[in-house]
């Protein structure tokens, strides 16, 4: 069960972040609009749940986590702690689980994403064995 939680809270971190950076503490506060499906929105919605979901005690902590990121969002620690308040509240609702993994996108794809970035990168899925850029090299002589 916790790698389940860990990896929907993996998913769910930049949802959340964008929750916080969009809207702040006001991440938390409902609202009355059919919420466009942009990441940002997807958050609210996550945070909203998980507030919905606490104690009064839960509802105080996560308040507080995500009013300190949306005070510091380039802080690692405040997001770590916000996704650690999300977390808790996992472990303690399969109800909430539910609800925040029907939140998020499908994931049609879970293969490798593969980025290359910067003048002469490649990218490949996996050993492809040597890699030649062009940078004046010639293939080996077979």
């Amino acid at each position: 069960m916790s790698t389940e939680i860990a990896e929907l809270v993996g998913r769910a971190g930049p949802y959340l972040t964008a929750a916080v950076a969009a809207y702040g503490t006001g991440a938390l506060t409902p609202v009355e609009r059919a919420a466009v499906e942009t990441t940002a929105d997807i958050g609210r919605r996550m945070l909203t749940a998980a507030w919905r979901h606490r104690d009064e005690r839960g509802r105080a902590d996560l308040v507080a986590a995500v009013a300190d990121a949306a005070a510091e969002p380039d802080d690692e620690d405040a997001s770590a702690a916000l996704r650690q308040q999300i977390k808790r509240a996992l472990r303690e609702d399969e109800e909430l689980r539910r609800e925040l993994t029907a939140l998020l996108p499908r994931q049609e794809n879970r293969g490798v994403t593969v980025t290359a970035s910067g003048p002469r990168s490649i990218a490949a899925g996996g050993n492809i064995g040597v890699a030649i850029t062009g940078d004046g090299h010639t293939a080996p002589e077979r």
